[in-house]
Formats: C-alpha cells, structure tokens, sequence
C-alpha cells in the first residue's frame, strides 16, 4: 500500500493568498467554521448560499450556527469575508469548496440535489487551474462519477484543466476541542497531482493534512467513521434493554469495561442517534453496496435498533408512571432537551422529536425545556415551552431527561422532579460508586436511568 494512503503527510507550501482566493458553497455547520478557518489564516474568502436571510445575517455580523459567535463573524468579516447569493462569485476563485447538505429523499436513498446544483453553478463559471474540492457526505463514486461529469460540461477537463478532490468534514458542533484547525483533514485527488493540490490548499490553515488514496477512499472514510459510531451505539442500545430485563446496570459495566487500556472504546445507551451523520450518512453507504446487489445488514440492523429506541423510551416512561399508579394520557409530561446533542442549538434528527410525537399520540399533556431553544414544533404544532426549570419539574408528573445539558445538573433534577426518566446517564454518572447490588438511591425517590 502506498504509505501516503493512510499516514498523515506534511501539506505542500502553497503561494500567498490573493484576492478571490477561496468560495465555500453552503455556510451551514461546514461551510461556516471552515470559512472561518481559511479567513484567519489569511485567504480572501467569499461564501455562498441560496439562503437570502443567511447570507443578510453574516454580512451584517449575525451567526446562526453554534460553533461561531457573533463577534467571530464580525470578526471575518473585517478580514474581508462576504457572503453573497450570486454565483457568478465563483468566477473568481481559486478554490471552491463545496458544503452543501447531502439528506436523505424520502425513499430513504441518497438526495444529491443540492451537490448536483452546485456542480453545474460551478461548470458555468470554472476557469482553468481551479481547484474544485467536494465536502458533502456521500457515497464513495460520487466525485467521480457526478460531480466530475457535471463539471467537464464546462468543456475543461478534471485532472488536467483544474484539479478535483473530496475532504470529507469532521465538524463536531459545540465540540470545545477539536475544530477546522487541529483534527487532522483527509484529502483524496482524482488524480495524485489533483490530492497534491487540496493538500497544499488545507494546509494553509489544518494542522494536519491526510492523504488518501483517491476520492472513493476519502468518500469511504468518512462513512466508515459514521458507521462505526452507529453500529456500536445501536450494540449499546439493544443491551439497554436486556439490560434491564436482566436486572444489571449497564452503565455500571460500561464503566468497567472502559479500564480496559486496550481493545474497547466506551458508547453509551440514549433515546436515539440525532444529528446529520449517525442517522443519515450510513444510510448512503447502504444505497451503493445494495446498488452491487448485497444488502448492507450491520447498517439496516443498527438503523432498526437505533429507530426504535424512542418507542422503548415511551414504554419506559408508561412503566415509570404506573408504578406510581399514574396513566400516561392523564398526565404531564416535561421534555428536557430537544437538541440532538448537549450545549448546541442544532435540532437535525433528534430523537426528541419521535419521543413528542408518541407521547402526543398516547394523550400525554407535553412541554419542553431547552435553554438553546426558544420555539419547538412537532408535526407543524407548537409544544409549549416552559421557561422556569425548576417550576417545571415540579409541576410535571414526569419528566424525560432527552439531551444532558449542563443546565441539568443531578442535585436539580433530584430535588425537583417528581419522577424522572434519565435517557442520558446524568443521574447515573452523578452516583458511580454506588452498589449495584442494592436498589438504588435515584430508584427508590422515583428516578430510573434508561
């Protein structure tokens, strides 16, 4: 195997920026952080996007994703950065980046419609030398197969006219650590010269720049990361439930299991996978070895697993109630969190959602809680909001911890909330040296641990 396939190389020396050195397509969770990156290191970047409100936002200094503030945008924008919605920007360009969402259609298959647009927005203005460079999820084939075709409409040809590669983004939101700067960046060339290129563009600005094969193995990597998250998370999940049939405390044998120095890394039980890469990105994985003719069934396995894990939270929570000879359809159920993870805004595939839904079905009276949420609707309706934490948990018959914020610290939640379904190991974490062999403290004031 070629060495430069899977170790970390350093990025080739790329000439000082100049004007109209880089045009981000998408200024979403990708784009945005990136184009904040580019910036500070010097290059003239400019952003584009169909979103008009977006695109007001920036150039007037307002963020809307959570990893970037107000002041960083304002920042930015300072050092040249524009946000524009005509494309004829791209003209201009050194480099293009594309960050445009990849969801799912619903049949469930691969919607490249907003990387296809940005192909041919991009072949009506492609100049030679350009380097054109894919970000967007997708299944591996998808630079080459159509992305390039898209482009060479232009009449320039990918390789040899302008260079052509994918970096698959590793954004984390709300992650305190790692950003665009310090987690390492895999970049694959449709041909060597073209993954020489996006080297020497990302190490402007990336600590370090990896470089795979070719863009199917960079498209790869990125669903192989995914995949791995979703399959051990749906392993976890299915346990929760035997778990408790069996009468042992899973968290408790994670915990141990985590000493191991060697051979296994921790994934906790929740409510469901939230987010655009677990619960989607597999998904385009599955599409193209089905397109071969083999179902992909550690993917459609942990898909199930994953998507059932809001009906188990519902059987759970009826059981909680009962015990306290409580109906569900009579009573007042309390969401706190409908983020898909703790500390950001983000909503994407949450499972607090599916959690609303079916409690909405079962009659329960809902509201929520989020300090990062100001208006939540659930199929068009709004769900009331409660803005006192405290007046909340103890009004509401029961309470379902869906997101762990820091807001929700344990000595709150035991002291207020009358019974409490913890999907997030809040209340477990809080009391790890106690005995599993006994009932627990949180069990006997009401309080279960999914």
């Amino acid at each position: 195997m070629d060495a430069a396939a899977s170790n970390p190389v350093p990025a080739p020396e790329q000439p000082a920026a100049a004007v109209g050195d880089l045009v981000i397509i998408g200024l979403g969770y990708v784009g945005l952080p990136l184009a904040a990156a580019a910036s500070s290191a010097g290059l003239k970047v400019t952003g584009l996007d169909v979103n008009e409100r977006v695109v007001d936002g920036l150039n007037n200094g307002v963020s809307h994703v959570d990893d970037l503030s107000g002041d960083d945008v304002r920042a930015m924008l300072d050092r040249g950065f524009r946000a524009e919605t005509d494309a004829s920007v791209l003209g201009t360009a050194r480099t293009i980046v594309i960050c445009v969402p990849t969801p799912l259609s619903p049949e469930g298959g691969p919607d490249l419609g907003a990387v296809t647009s940005a192909a041919r927005s991009i072949a009506a203005h492609l100049s030679p030398g350009t380097l054109v460079i894919l970000e967007s999820t997708t299944y591996p084939g998808t630079t080459e197969e159509v992305v390039r075709p898209l482009l060479e409409e232009s009449g320039l040809v990918a390789g040899a006219d302008f260079h052509l590669a994918f970096s698959p983004e590793r954004i984390d939101p709300g992650n305190p650590t790692f950003g665009v700067v310090n987690t390492p960046k895999v970049v694959g060339g449709l041909t060597p010269e073209c993954g020489e290129a996006a080297a020497a563009f990302y190490g402007r600005f990336v600590n370090t720049v990896v470089r795979a094969r070719g863009t199917r193995e960079a498209e790869m990597a990125k669903l192989l990361e995914n995949t791995y998250r979703h399959v051990n998370i749906a392993l976890v999940n299915e346990m929760a439930i035997f778990c408790q049939e069996l009468g042992v405390d899973l968290w408790d044998s994670i915990a141990a299991a985590a000493t191991k120095p060697f051979g296994f890394q921790a994934f906790y039980p929740g409510p469901g996978v939230g987010g655009h890469c677990i619960p989607i990105d597999p998904n385009y994985l599955s599409y193209k070895v089905k397109t071969l003719g083999y179902p992909f069934r550690f993917v459609e396995l942990a898909q199930e697993i994953n998507g059932r894990m809001p009906s188990y939270v519902i059987q759970r929570a009826q059981e909680l109630l009962n015990e306290s000879g409580l109906a569900l359809s009579r009573s007042k159920v309390l969401l706190l969190g409908v983020t898909y993870k703790a500390d950001i805004a983000d909503q994407r595939e949450s499972p607090a959602r599916p959690v609303a839904r079916k409690l909405l079905a079962k009659g329960a009276t809902l509201t929520y809680h989020d300090p990062h949420v100001d208006s939540w609707q659930v199929d068009g309706a709004d769900v009331e909001r409660s803005t006192d934490l405290d007046r909340a948990l103890a009004e509401a018959d029961l309470t379902i911890l869906l997101t762990d914020h820091g807001e929700y610290r344990p000595k709150r939640l035991e002291e207020y909330a009358r019974l409490l379904l913890d999907t997030r190991g809040v209340l477990r974490r809080a009391h790890p040296d106690e005995s599993p062999a006994a009932p627990s403290r949180a069990r006997r004031e009401g309080i279960e641990v999914l």
